[in-house]
């Protein structure tokens, strides 16, 4: 019988939770410590995280040197996929704000999405990714927000500034013309939708699977910038 075995624990900066690494028989999962139970990432269901680079990143084929930038490193993931859907010529940055969860993508926790910190068109930051955005005016063509549960930061609350109004503009502002931005959520709302217009972006709500064809949904919105 599989059972979940603790392989390490991560602290989040400035938060005072952790986060928890666990192998479930051929699986890794990632829990809050302390919290309801419920797994935040699962090594079984990625199709989701996967939708969120390959969409946009399709649409960049025709641009020379693309340069995007991923929020929250999670399982790898996301950055596999921007990887597997982007040319030699680009440059692919993430952002991820615990140190334990880099530590993980470089050990067994990678080998599950192909070593894609190891791709030299990767360049880790560990660091917020509002920083990021807020010091790189239209220095992306694309961005892949997944840093939290979706816009009401239920993991972390100082993670809302990111989808609020004033932190979708700093989105806006870090793109180049006509980039996209690609955020992640578990779950619809509706509110969001209205303060990424509101934000200067045009937007598509796309529900995706969170693995195969059936079962869960998640949300994936795909938000053009408004040329001025």
């Amino acid at each position: 019988m599989k059972r979940f075995v603790l392989l390490d624990t991560a602290e989040i900066p400035d938060n005072g939770g952790a986060l928890c690494l666990f192998e479930y028989g051929e699986d890794f999962v990632i829990k809050i410590q302390g919290g309801s139970g419920n797994q935040l990432m699962n090594s079984r269901t990625h199709g989701s995280e996967d939708s969120l680079a390959e969409i946009p990143c399709r649409r960049l084929q025709a641009r020379q040197q693309p340069r995007v930038l991923i929020g929250g490193l999670g399982m790898g993931f996301t950055l596999a996929s921007a990887l597997r859907h982007l040319g030699s010529d680009a440059e692919v940055i993430v952002a991820e704000l615990v140190p334990g969860v880099i530590e993980w993508n470089r050990g067994p926790l990678g080998e599950k999405a192909g070593n894609p910190l190891r791709d030299p068109r990767t360049r880790v930051l560990n660091e917020d990714v509002a920083g990021v955005l807020k010091r790189q005016p239209q220095g992306f063509d694309a961005i892949m927000l997944d840093v939290d549960n979706g816009p009401e930061g239920l993991t972390q609350k100082s993670n809302s500034w990111l989808y609020s109004t004033d932190g979708l503009a700093n989105c806006a502002r870090a793109l180049r013309p006509g980039g996209i931005l690609a955020v992640w959520s578990a779950s619809a709302d509706r509110g969001f939708s209205q303060r990424l217009a509101r934000a200067g972006f045009k937007a598509e709500e796309v529900q995706v699977f969170a693995h195969g064809n059936r079962g869960t949904r998640h949300t994936i919105w795909i938000c053009e910038k408004l040329r001025a």
